[in-house]
């Protein structure tokens, strides 16, 4: 089973279009939609914004039976010559860029309890999109100290979900699959009026690619 892990029910919708829905429930406190789409066995999950809401939307997931977890939504680029609005990529690692016990333990800024490296790996099945590196934290801001941070440890995409979902399927054994839409580019403009104008547009161009992208699991 194919457990969707979706943060807004904007982006539930794109899945939820095509869905046969045969049972609902919740698990966590979050709603959780089982049944099939395009031929696959499907537990979507719309969980809410942030990354605890994302570790208990993983959580509720696997519990429902996934043993692939995908993430899928609108997330922000950091420079335009990396990502551009509309455009659908393939995340190969995340990094939770909040996280930062360099002070105690001398690692990198996103370095988690146990790891020695800062990235999560994520699954990329064969998909010819794009793949980048990808930011995960509790903000939403044009802050210059964040962008700098992101882009010094190699980020090309930022959001705030899909490095604790990764987290929650490293540890459950589970693999952990994101695909993002652009709706907003750093330095073109107030990143939350881009959002704004661009989310719905971004959306539809991630929809047309759910067939693809799941029947590639």
């Amino acid at each position: 089973m194919i457990g969707c892990v979706i943060a807004m029910d904007r982006e539930a919708d794109l899945l939820l279009d095509s869905m046969e829905v045969e049972n609902t429930k919740t698990l966590f406190g979050k709603p959780v939609y089982t049944g099939k789409a395009f031929g696959k066995d499907v537990a979507l999950v719309v969980c809410g914004v942030g990354k605890v809401n994302a570790a208990a939307g993983a959580c509720a997931a696997i519990q429902a039976g996934a043993d692939v977890v995908l993430n899928f939504g609108a997330a922000g680029g950091l420079a335009p010559e990396n990502t551009e609005v509309g455009e659908v990529y393939l995340i190969e690692k995340a990094v939770q860029y909040d996280f930062d016990c360099t002070q105690l333990n001398g690692l990198p800024v996103g370095t988690l309890d146990g790891e020695t490296e800062n990235f999560l790996p994520l699954f990329c099945p064969p998909l010819p999109y794009p793949r980048r590196a990808l930011g995960t934290g509790d903000r939403f801001n044009d802050s210059p100290a964040d962008h700098a941070l992101l882009l010094s440890l190699g980020c090309d995409i930022r959001e705030m979900e899909a490095g604790a979902i990764a987290e929650v399927c490293r540890y459950a054994g589970v693999p952990c699959v994101s695909v993002k839409t652009i709706s907003d580019v750093y330095g073109s403009g107030s990143t939350t009026e881009q959002f704004r104008q661009n989310c719905a547009a971004a959306l539809l161009a991630l929809q047309s690619r759910l067939k693809e992208i799941l029947e590639s699991l």
